[in-house]
C-alpha cells in the first residue's frame, strides 16, 4: 500500500531570550530527562489525518489548528526543553485501513504519539493499534462518542456528538413534556442522530418522533407538511449533501421554520450559503466558529492560521498540539507518564478552558448557540450562547482497555 507522507521538522534557531522563554514554558532539558526521554534525541510525533478525500477541508483546518497550536504551546520553538518537536504527516484520505498501515508504520519508526484522525471509523480503527503498541493517541475531529473511553492510551482533542446533541437540547430548557421532531435521511447518518437525541433529549424527558426521508428525495414538501402537522416544540435537522439547498428552501416556504425552533449543526463557513435565505431563520449548535471566543489562544491562533479567519475545527488541531506538548514535557518518551500527564489536565484552549477526565479521556469543552446574519457568502456568526464544558459533559464510560 502506498501511502503519501509528508515530513516536517521543526529545528527551530532560536536566540538566547527563546532559549530562556521555552525552558520556563516546557521544562528543563533535565526534566525531560527525567520524564523518560532523551534530551537530544528528538520527540517524534505522527500525524495521521485527511488531506485528501471527502474530509480533506476538515484535514486542513486540523493541520492549520495544529500548527498554530505548537508555536504557541512552545513559545515559539518548537521544542519541549532541548529537544526539537518531529512532526510526521500521513494522508489517511479517510481510509481507516491506510490510517491503520500509517499508524503502524510510524510507530515501527519510533513514534510514541499518534494524532489526527479526521473521520470517526478511522479514529475507531487507530484506537486499538495504540493500545496494542502502548503509544499515545490523540483523536482529532472525529466526533463519535465510542472514542471516549475506548482505551487508555486514547484521548481526544475535539468534541464528541453527545456534547452536539446535548447543546441542541439547550435550546428549549426542560425537555419534560416538549415534543421533538428528528427530520433526517433515512441511512446511518440519520440513524445514529435519531438514536442521539432519542438518547439524550428523550432521556431527558421528551417525546422523540422521526421524520425520514429517502436520501435520493429531491421534492420535500410532504415532509414539511409530516413536521408542521407534528407541531414540535423542536426541529432537529440532521442532513448532509447536495439537497441540502432545496430542503431548506422548501421547511422555509412551507412555514416550517416560523411555526418552531428549528436546530442543526453549524458545519465549516464554505458550507454556509447552502442555507440561503432560510439561514437567519435556523438555531444552531455549535462546535466553534470565528469570534465565539476571545482567549488568548484564539488571538494566537487567528495570528497564524492563513486569512486570519478561524473555522470549525482550527480548535480541534490546535488543542492537539497542547496535548502533545503536554505529554512530551510532562512524560519524556515513557507513555504512561505521558497518560498520567493529561488525565484530568484543565487548559486554556482556543475555545476557552479545556479538561480531560480523568476516568475516560472526554474532553469537556465550552459549545455554543449560534445564528446566522446576512445571506449566502455574507452570512455572520453570533454567539447566542456559550454552554461551559460541565453543561454539556457526556455520562462517563467505562475505560474499555
Amino acid at each position: 500500500m502506498t501511502v503519501r507522507t509528508t515530513r516536517r521538522v521543526f529545528l527551530s534557531a532560536a536566540t538566547m531570550m527563546a532559549a530562556a522563554m521555552a525552558a520556563t514554558a516546557c521544562g528543563s532539558p533535565q526534566d525531560t530527562a527525567n520524564g523518560g526521554g532523551d534530551s537530544a534525541a528528538p520527540v517524534k510525533v505522527g500525524l495521521v489525518y485527511s488531506q485528501s478525500g471527502a474530509l480533506a477541508s476538515y484535514g486542513k483546518q486540523y493541520i492549520e489548528g495544529f500548527r498554530a497550536g505548537l508555536d504557541f504551546a512552545t513559545g515559539g520553538t518548537n521544542k519541549v526543553g532541548d529537544r526539537a518537536i518531529e512532526i510526521t504527516e500521513v494522508d489517511d484520505a479517510g481510509d481507516p485501513a491506510k490510517a491503520v498501515s500509517a499508524a503502524k508504520d510510524l510507530i515501527g519508526k519510533g513514534n510514541k504519539i499518534i494524532a489526527g484522525s479526521t473521520a470517526s471509523g478511522v479514529a475507531l480503527q487507530v484506537a486499538p493499534i495504540a493500545a496494542q503498541n502502548k503509544v499515545l493517541f490523540i483523536s482529532g475531529p472525529a466526533a463519535t462518542d465510542a472514542v471516549t473511553g475506548a482505551n487508555r492510551y486514547t484521548f481526544r482533542s475535539g468534541r464528541q456528538s453527545y456534547q452536539d446533541v446535548v447543546t441542541a437540547r439547550s435550546f428549549i430548557g426542560d425537555p419534560t413534556g416538549k415534543k421533538v421532531v428528528v427530520f433526517a435521511q433515512d441511512g446511518a447518518f440519520g440513524d445514529a442522530n435519531e438514536a442521539a437525541v432519542k438518547a439524550v433529549i428523550g432521556g431527558a424527558g421528551a417525546t422523540v418522533s422521526a421524520v425520514r426521508a429517502p436520501a435520493s428525495a429531491t421534492e420535500f414538501t410532504p415532509f414539511a407538511s409530516q413536521i408542521k402537522s407534528a407541531k414540535p416544540d423542536l426541529l432537529f435537522v440532521a442532513w448532509a449533501g447536495t439537497t441540502a439547498p432545496a430542503m431548506w428552501q422548501t421547511l422555509d416556504q412551507q412555514g416550517v421554520l416560523t411555526s418552531t425552533t428549528v436546530v442543526t449543526g453549524l458545519d465549516i463557513r464554505a458550507s454556509w450559503p447552502t442555507f440561503g435565505a432560510a439561514g437567519s431563520k435556523i438555531s444552531f449548535l455549535s462546535h466553534y466558529f470565528d469570534g465565539a471566543s476571545d482567549t488568548e489562544a484564539a488571538k494566537a491562533a487567528k495570528a497564524k492560521i492563513p486569512g486570519g479567519i478561524l473555522d470549525l475545527f482550527h480548535p480541534d488541531g490546535f488543542a492537539a498540539a497542547q496535548m502533545v506538548v503536554r505529554a512530551a514535557q510532562e512524560g519524556g518518551d515513557d507513555v504512561d507518564k505521558m497518560i498520567t500527564a493529561l488525565e484530568g489536565w484543565s487548559f486554556e484552549g482556543v475555545k476557552g478552558t479545556m479538561t480531560i477526565r480523568a476516568e475516560d479521556h472526554a474532553l469537556l469543552q465550552p459549545m455554543y448557540q449560534a445564528s446566522l446574519t446576512g445571506s449566502g457568502d455574507a452570512f455572520t456568526a453570533t454567539a447566542q450562547q456559550a454552554l461551559a464544558g460541565d453543561e454539556t459533559a457526556p455520562p462517563v464510560q467505562a475505560m474499555k482497555g
